[in-house]
């Protein structure tokens, strides 16, 4: 395995620590000014602030799993994903910087919730989107959000980057 230079050191620690305290903030602040299902629109008909326990995954997935499957599945995935990533991220070359910023939002945003876990047995929602009162996007948080756009750029910059090598190859031709 390859040691991590300053850049690495650098842009994970610094992105997984203000991804975890940003995160964390912004759920003590819910849970410090909202009651639990309590709501408040800040911009009517498609944004609100509404303080939600998903038991589950992204979506509520296993949401209704027994207990004693649910809360250590959740506990050991991210562990795992976390172990996956910096074996990752330790492979990563110095022109991968971004790629490396990417898997740290995913990083901080796993450790955020996993946070929220093992401290309550469920993690912390908000952000509410919804189109009038017809559709409800599942609430999410800064944690989500932060691996959402991680994942988003991994596959996007994968894709681009296959494109490339396979434009490099032809080009040899």
């Amino acid at each position: 395995m390859r040691s991590f230079p300053p850049w690495k050191i650098v842009t994970i620690f610094s992105t997984v620590l203000l991804v975890i305290l940003f995160d964390q903030w912004t759920k003590q602040l819910v849970l410090n000014r909202f009651h639990w299902g309590e709501s408040l629109s800040i911009i009517q008909s498609f944004f609100a602030l509404t303080y939600v326990r998903n038991m589950g995954a992204a979506f509520g997935v296993l949401h209704n799993a027994p207990a004693y499957f649910r809360d250590p599945f959740f506990i050991m995935v991210p562990i795992l994903a976390l172990v996956i990533i910096m074996a990752i991220l330790a492979k990563l070359k110095p022109d991968q910087k971004l790629t490396g910023l990417a898997l740290s939002l995913v990083m901080g945003g796993a450790i955020g919730n996993l946070i929220d876990r093992v401290r309550f047995g469920y993690v912390v929602d908000f952000l509410d989107l919804h189109w009038k009162e017809v559709y409800h996007w599942p609430a999410f948080n800064v944690a989500d959000s932060c691996i959402v756009i991680g994942v988003t750029y991994l596959f996007i910059g994968s894709f681009f980057q296959g494109n490339s090598s396979t434009t490099k190859s032809n080009s040899v031709l």
